[in-house]
């Protein structure tokens, strides 16, 4: 007799995702119901009917509840969907509401956390893309001169980590550590595994099953995308008095390189750190079209040097404590 399996939380937060929530309900709906599972979708106040699909398939499926995120932050959303829904649950399971998953995507991250023993089941994050900027972006994203060999971008055969993308954590470790940090509107996941690890809870990173992302769509997009992030990171730094990692270091210096570049009026070796830096990325994208035999990425290129350049804006503006950071991930 087959022993059933322990009691999850799914969790989508989620803010203007009409293009994609209802067809990704109807993926995890079997899913729900094999794990004995609510799926709470926890809105930030969408403006482009997303609420009302919810509504519309919550009525179909009464596992499908509709949760109104005041704070609009994902941190925020997954922190009031465990209050509210998370007694009698084992596992809290996240999803991203932008993303593409298996079939059994949340079957195996509780064989897994059930197998290793392991607190917290994290995934690699593939990225795909469809229009000719985001599959640039993706090619950027999905590369080491995009992420800096970042272990979580990359397929895993299994292992122990210190980070990778939130897919699965045991509620009473979420719930011991005090969940996420709800100042964070970025990299609130690696802030938490921060935690996790200090109070000696164990990551595994999933060897599988794997997520895709669907990059942003616009240069200018990806630009406040990792805006966001650099600032995400530098609160990290700052809370925690941790050392940033070599593969952060290095776009760190890309800001300052802009700000260099401009003084090449002066000299004109200013200028040349922001011509390497440049003449690398590019070179990169013209290589890796001209290897996969795909124009498409081409731009490959110039969509790593706005991710490197949002980042160390980012970066830069938190530890200065300059700027606001924008409130919705």
């Amino acid at each position: 007799m087959m022993q059933a399996l322990p009691s999850s939380l799914i969790v989508i937060p989620c803010l203007n995702e009409a293009a994609h929530i209802g067809m990704l309900l109807d993926q995890l709906s079997p899913a729900a119901a094999r794990l004995g599972a609510r799926i709470v979708v926890a809105d930030g106040g969408s403006t482009d009917g997303t609420p009302a699909i919810v509504g519309e398939r919550a009525k179909e499926d009464s596992r499908i509840i509709l949760l109104h995120n005041e704070k609009r932050i994902q941190s925020a959303a997954i922190n009031l969907a465990v209050a509210r829904f998370g007694d009698g649950a084992e596992y809290l399971i996240r999803i991203d509401a932008h993303g593409g998953y298996p079939a059994d995507y949340c079957d195996r991250l509780v064989e897994e956390a059930l197998a290793t023993g392991a607190d917290s089941v994290v995934v690699s994050m593939l990225t795909s893309g469809s229009g000719t900027v985001q599959k640039a972006a993706a090619a950027a994203q999905n590369s080491k001169l995009g992420t800096g060999g970042s272990k979580h971008r990359h397929l895993s055969a299994g292992e122990w980590v210190d980070h990778g993308h939130h897919a699965l954590m045991r509620i009473s470790a979420f719930r011991a550590v005090g969940g996420y940090d709800e100042t964070f509107s970025h990299n609130e996941d690696a802030e938490l595994d921060y935690r996790l690890r200090q109070a000696g809870y164990r990551i595994w990173m999933s060897g599988r099953t794997q997520m895709v992302y669907y990059p942003r769509a616009s240069l200018s997009g990806l630009y406040f995308q990792y805006l966001g992030y650099g600032r995400g990171r530098a609160k990290n730094v700052l809370k925690h008095r941790v050392i940033p990692k070599v593969r952060q270091i290095v776009p760190l210096l890309v800001f300052p390189v802009v700000v260099l570049a401009a003084f090449s009026f002066v000299h004109w070796l200013a200028a040349v750190p922001l011509l390497i830096w440049a003449s690398v990325c590019l070179g990169y994208g013209l290589w890796t079209a001209v290897s996969q035999r795909n124009a498409d990425i081409a731009l490959a290129g110039i969509s790593a040097m706005v991710m490197h350049f949002g980042w160390s804006v980012g970066f830069w503006l938190q530890l200065l404590g300059l700027g606001k950071q924008r409130g919705v991930a």
